[in-house]
């Protein structure tokens, strides 16, 4: 099939290399032609494991290409898949969607006759029925149908999810456009992944449902960790516990520093104004937001509390500043709140990240940026692991005593067994489990 993909950002490169792979006839047009051009130079704007190569593989086959140029990506297209940013909106916490409204009067005025727009955008409920009257007011007697196909991409594991996905959420009453989207993906039946058809605000609705419920397990399991550290009691053994059963399961119940990224802090605020908008508030899920947002600054102090709550003149080593593994992505990472708690509580910070530094030092101001982990460690007073990145996981923890100034781990991932860093002289701090005296 041929296909426009109106966004060449992290969902739309993804969904354009995943489907080109498939067949299909890609076409991703997108504003900054500066990075249109490195797209066909090769060249990803993001970091995301398996992507460079998938998009070199089928730009060299002619089946994916980027454009600048709006007409010539949208006049023979099939299928136009609305795929650009919908960032929480300033001030207010509603999703802003200003990007796809504009991309959708671009696209108005060169649909051909018969298209199917797909919004693969997260967007609240309603946004199909605006974008279907943008088109309607461009092309009033055209025949076109307008579709939801919410995206359930991980970063870090985006290319697998795409290919083996849990599940394809169709939003459509059109039995034309249901056949589109079922040729479309066509590929997946091989996979038996499910296809489940419903109606356009269902599918919109659905995609924040599932954000917000993945959010509640992380935001419950931080709070039960909170409870575990103070009674005694082991969060990790607590969460198999209760993910051994089959009505909860084992995902997303790993305590830590809070959820950052690009989709659970914006996707949560985006459904509470919805509810709010529509009288029927979402109290849970705003309690959620909150007992993040604490959980977030609480990290400094627990920090602070492996020195007796003083680390005025300390030197800090942050390990992994990304919100999650195997991305670059800073987009509200938990290491934002701690690192600038540490600096306020007067500490000398410095930083590693196997792929984030360049994005970190976008945000960050004095902090020493370093090259390995061990650069890092030398000479701190306390070594924090931020983000789990599995080259973390197996530090030589006789090299990192002798090289920082005090043997102190706050393990924010609980990677490491408190035994075996206990057996080497640290002092250890994990999440959800009983603590060691201050240093």
């Amino acid at each position: 099939m041929r296909i426009a993909m109106v966004g060449a950002g992290y969902v739309g490169l993804v969904s354009g290399a995943c489907f080109s792979d498939f067949g299909h006839h890609i076409i991703c047009v997108d504003s900054d032609a500066d990075k249109i051009t490195k797209l066909n130079q090769g060249e990803i704007p993001i970091h995301e494991p398996g992507l460079a190569a998938l998009v070199a593989s089928n730009i060299k086959q002619g089946r994916l290409k980027f454009v600048s140029d709006m007409k010539s990506a949208i006049e023979t297209a099939e299928v136009v898949f609305i795929a650009v940013g919908t960032p929480s909106r300033r001030g207010d916490g509603h999703a802003d969607l200003s990007y796809v409204y504009a991309a959708t009067r671009e696209i108005a005025a060169f649909l051909p006759e018969g298209a199917v727009v797909v919004t693969k955008s997260t967007v609240p409920v309603g946004t199909g029925d605006e974008v279907e009257r943008i088109i309607r007011e461009e092309k009033p007697d055209s025949v076109f149908a307008v579709v939801s196909n919410p995206e359930f991409l991980r970063e870090g594991a985006a290319i697998r999810d795409f290919k083996h996905p849990d599940r394809i959420v169709i939003g459509t009453n059109d039995p034309r456009a249901r056949g589109v989207m079922a040729e479309v993906y066509r590929p997946l039946h091989l996979n038996a992944s499910p296809i489940l058809y419903t109606d356009r605000r269902t599918a919109e609705l659905t995609k924040y449902a599932a954000n917000a419920f993945l959010a509640t397990k992380v935001a419950f399991i931080n709070e039960i960790a909170d409870l575990a550290e103070k009674v005694g009691a082991n969060v990790q053994e607590v969460a198999r516990g209760i993910g051994l059963d089959n009505r909860i399961g084992l995902k997303f119940l790993h305590a830590g520093p809070g959820y950052g990224g690009s989709c659970f802090p914006k996707d949560t605020l985006a459904l509470i104004k919805t509810g709010q908008d529509n009288e029927s508030p979402l109290r849970i899920v705003e309690t959620v937001v909150a007992v993040n947002d604490q959980r977030k600054r609480a990290m400094a102090r627990k920090v602070a509390g492996a020195f007796g709550g003083n680390i005025r003149g300390k030197s800090i080593a942050i390990l992994g500043v990304t919100f999650k593994p195997d991305t670059d992505d800073m987009r509200d990472a938990p290491s934002i709140p701690l690192i600038t708690a540490l600096q306020d509580m007067g500490a000398d910070v410095r930083a590693f990240d196997p792929v984030g530094m360049e994005e970190a030092k976008k945000v960050f101001t004095d902090v020493t940026f370093c090259d390995s982990a061990y650069e890092c460690a030398t000479g701190a007073h306390a070594l924090v692991i931020v983000t789990e990145w599995s080259q973390f996981r197996a530090l030589d923890l006789k090299e990192l005593s002798s090289i920082m100034a005090c043997s102190v781990i706050v393990d924010l991932r609980n990677v490491y067994s408190p035994e075996e860093v206990q057996r080497e002289g640290f002092l250890y701090r994990g999440v959800g489990r009983p603590s060691d005296v201050a240093y």
